[in-house]
C-alpha cells in the first residue's frame, strides 16, 4: 500500500531546524521522529541558509518580476514614441523643403 507524502510547510521546516540549530537536538532523532530522511533535512538546512537574506529584504518593495515587466513595457513605449516623432520630424522636413523655406 502506498503511503502518502507529508508536506512540510516553511514554517513547520522552519520550526524543525530552529529545534536542531538552537536546542542542539540531533538530525537522527528529528528524522527517526518526523519519518524523514536525514538527508532531507540537511537539504532544508541548505536552503534555509541559502535564502535567509530574504528575511531581511524590505517588504514595502514590489517583486523583482513585476518591476522588471513594468519597465520593459516603459521602454517599449518610449520606443514607438521616438518612432512616431522621426516619422514627423521627416514628414516636416519634406514639407518645409517642397514649400521651398529653408
Amino acid at each position: 500500500m502506498n503511503k502518502s507524502r507529508k508536506h512540510y510547510t516553511a514554517e513547520e521546516k522552519v520550526a524543525v531546524l530552529r529545534r536542531h540549530l538552537v536546542e542542539n537536538e540531533p538530525i537522527s532523532k528529528l528524522s527517526d521522529e518526523l519519518g524523514i530522511k536525514p538527508t532531507l533535512l540537511y537539504r532544508w538546512q541548505k536552503e534555509f541558509f541559502e535564502n535567509g537574506g530574504a528575511a531581511f529584504q524590505s517588504k514595502t518593495r514590489t517583486s523583482a518580476p513585476a518591476e522588471q515587466e513594468r519597465i520593459e513595457f516603459l521602454e517599449k513605449r518610449i520606443l514607438r514614441k521616438d518612432e512616431v516623432i522621426a516619422e514627423l520630424m521627416e514628414e516636416h522636413v519634406a514639407l518645409k523643403k517642397s514649400l521651398g523655406e529653408p
